[in-house]
């Protein structure tokens, strides 16, 4: 069984994916990692990451660099935004992203493109979205509770510039799969969002196993 979930950044989608993992017992990818992995490696190869093959050569980074906590960090995940735009990197990532679905047993996935490239045909779809504003206020929070000194103005601009960046791009750009779930969590409580998205998840499965 394959789940993909997909979404814009501090949509929630990472929390979710995570929880339905441990409801149906499969492992789970977060997608955006190796991203963040490529923008992290052209970050300390001092290259650039809007320069296509300088973010080819960053997609050969070490697994080792999946568990790097810099990963986490907002400049990280602007980077990674940065380096998707980019059809070779794209393509590199993709072999690792369909080897993780198509392990026995099956497994679930969130990134941006799951269910539109690397999952087409997965048993069930969310995309799970949120207000610009409620995904700041996410982001605000979690600098706070890292010690961090956010700024909402910046993070606000930030995210606005992702969701332009990963929705215009020419290659696999952002958007709600054909057959998937619409999840919005910006009014959810974490427990409301999870239930919310078991019952999309195993409706879908049921749909699947009546047709």
């Amino acid at each position: 069984m394959i789940i993909a979930v997909d979404g814009p950044a501090a949509s929630g989608k990472g929390t979710i994916a995570k929880a339905l993992g441990r409801h149906y017992g499969l492992p789970v990818l977060d997608t955006g990692l190796l991203y963040r992995a490529v923008g992290l490696a052209v970050l300390k190869a001092s290259g650039d990451p809007d320069h296509e093959a300088d973010a080819l050569a960053a997609c050969d980074f070490d697994d080792a660099m999946l568990d790097d906590p810099a990963l986490r960090s907002e400049a990280v995940g602007s980077l990674a935004s940065r380096v998707s735009i980019h059809q070779s990197v794209r393509q590199a990532l993709v072999k690792r992203q369909r080897d993780f679905a198509t392990q026995p047993g099956g497994a679930i996935l969130d990134g941006r493109d799951i269910a539109t490239v690397i999952a087409p045909d997965a048993d069930a779809k969310i995309f799970v979205t949120a207000s610009v504003h409620v995904r700041a206020q996410r982001r605000y929070q979690d600098a706070l509770d890292h010690g961090g000194h956010p700024d909402m103005d910046s993070l606000i601009a930030d995210i606005q510039a992702r969701d332009t960046r990963d929705m215009s791009r020419d290659h696999a750009p952002l958007r709600v799969a054909d057959g998937a779930d619409l999840l919005d969590t910006s009014n959810l409580t974490i427990d409301a969002a999870v239930q919310q998205a078991i019952a999309l998840v195993d409706a879908q499965l049921e749909r699947r196993r009546q047709a």
